[in-house]
Order: C-alpha cells, then structure tokens, then sequence
C-alpha cells in the first residue's frame, strides 16, 4: 500500500478525539461498574437512566436555561436518590431468591421498560437534542487539527466527576467501607460496618454518574429518545467487561481504548465502527474473560 498523504493528520485528529471521547466514555460507563460493585448484578436499566439525565438537561435548558454543564451537578443528587431507592425497596428481594443473577436481569429489564415508557408518556416518542449553543464553547484547535466544542466540554465535566469519584472510593474512609463490602459484605458486617446502608449508597452513586453522563450525552450522542436506552446499556457493558467487571480504573483505561478504536474505526472504516462494542466483548471473552485488569481465577 503506497502513502496515503493526509493518512497521518487523520489518524492523529482519530486518536485525540478517541482520547477525548474515551474520557467521557468513562464517565459514562462508570455507572454501570459501580452498580455491578455494589451488588454484583447487572443494571440492565443503565442506558435508560443516562437516556434520563438527558432529558432532564433538555427540561432545564428549555424551562430554566440552565447549561447542560451544571444540569450535570444538579441531576446528581436526584439520581442518587432514586438508586438508593431501587437499592432499599427491590434488591433484597434479589438477594433471597435461589437464583438471584438470573431474576436481577428479569428485574432490571422490566425497570429499563418502566422507564422508556415513562419517557415516551412525558417527552414523547421523537428524539430531542439541545443546540450547541447550549453550551458556549468553540471547536479546540490542537497540533493543526480543530476538534468539535462538545468533545473536549465533555471531557471537561467528566474529569472532575470521575475524580471526586475515585477519590471517594480510594481516599475516605467511606470509601474503605464500599471496597470491603465489594470484596466480602458478610466479613464487612462482622467488622461493624452497615454493609446494606454502605451499598445503597454506592448503588445510588452508579445512578448519579450514569444521570450525570446523560445530561452531556444528548450533545455525544447527537439526542436522545425513549428507545435508545439498550444501545446506550450494550456500549457500557461492553466497555466494563473489557476493563473488568468492578474495577473502576480498568473502566477508564477500558474506555480510552474504547474511544481512540472507535475514532479509528469511524475514519478509516465507517461502516463498521457501530460492531466495535460487539466486537470487543466477543474478544475479551475469548482472549482474556477476566478483562484487562481483572485476575484470573483458579477453578480447582
């Protein structure tokens, strides 16, 4: 193959908005990996809850116009609460039953339904999207090349949320509680801590991150709609499984990988660039089931 002239500046302007890309990608699929952490079950509403933050920046920005970036701050609290909720009043239940996985997918897919109903009743069944002058920002110029506005503000909001996050997890002592409760609730109840109000609360954070997600989704994702929350749960999980089911940092590593070979794939092949979330859960459970920073296990 002889050289392609311009081959490098795209596969450069590819690998930096992958980067940037990545980082709200991690964001995004957070969520999901906390709630797995925090209960071991898979939040099959994950995407239907970011199609929600969505919608709530949309309400802000038309009724209040409020930006999108502190909708990200003011949805938090909200979708925390509605987590912690679900957490209390369903998952016991789960935890009872005699095959708890398979009755958390059952529960959660008959949540993500109540919810896409929810807004179609409220918002309607047409996609809304906000103008980009919602968000007064312009394209970011770097090494010769100019990258959309959106991409960089999105990484810009995700980088303080994940940071606080992390450092809740890694450096409190409320943190501490959630990992020993993540690695053994029963030995973390024996050690005094309140492992069901501890959990609930870091189930509720997944929901505060993936609303969180969702207000600068509607701008990544070009708008939202009552049904796109599965694609939205199908990319997450992909990303989470890639990086390790429970391990937040090989989220993120999992999501910047994600980005920059989605970015690779829409420049050089976009045609296929929509199979890269199939593509890299069907190879990492082929090639290492564990994922990137996950641990194999011994079975006998």
């Amino acid at each position: 193959m002889g050289y392609l002239p311009g081959a490098g500046v795209l596969f450069e302007f590819a690998v930096v908005g992958g980067v940037l890309l990545g980082i709200y990608y991690a964001l995004f699929a957070m969520g999901l990996n906390v709630v797995f952490g925090a209960q071991r079950i898979i939040n099959l509403a994950h995407g239907d809850i970011v199609v929600l933050g969505g919608y709530a920046a949309w309400e802000l920005y038309e009724t209040a116009h409020l930006s999108p970036i502190v909708a990200a701050v003011v949805v938090l609290p909200f979708a925390i609460a509605l987590g912690f909720a679900v957490h209390r009043y369903l998952t016991p239940r789960l935890t009872k039953s005699a095959d708890p996985e398979t009755l958390s997918l059952i529960l959660f897919f008959g949540l993500s339904q109540v919810f896409e109903a929810a807004a179609s009743l409220i918002f309607g069944p047409n996609e809304h999207s906000l103008p980009t002058s919602a968000l007064p920002v312009s394209s970011l110029h770097l090494l010769g090349e100019s990258y959309p506005g959106i991409w960089w503000v999105a990484a810009l909001v995700s980088i303080p949320i994940l940071g606080v996050f992390l450092w809740l997890l890694y450096r409190t002592p409320f943190g501490l509680r959630v990992r020993a409760v993540m690695s053994s609730a029963s030995e973390a109840a024996t050690a005094g801590i309140e492992s069901r109000l501890v959990s609930g609360l870091f189930f509720g954070i997944g929901f505060g991150l993936a609303a969180a997600a969702g207000t600068m989704g509607i701008f990544i994702f070009g708008g939202i709609a009552p049904t796109d929350g599965v694609a939205l749960t199908i990319t997450a999980f992909a990303i989470i499984v890639f990086g390790s089911l429970g391990n937040p940092v090989g989220t993120v590593i999992a999501a910047l990988i994600f980005g920059v070979v989605t970015q690779l794939a829409q420049v050089y092949a976009p045609s296929w660039s929509n199979l890269v979330p199939y593509a890299l859960v069907i190879l990492t459970m082929l090639l290492r089931p564990q994922g990137l920073l996950g641990r194999r296990q011994r079975v006998a």
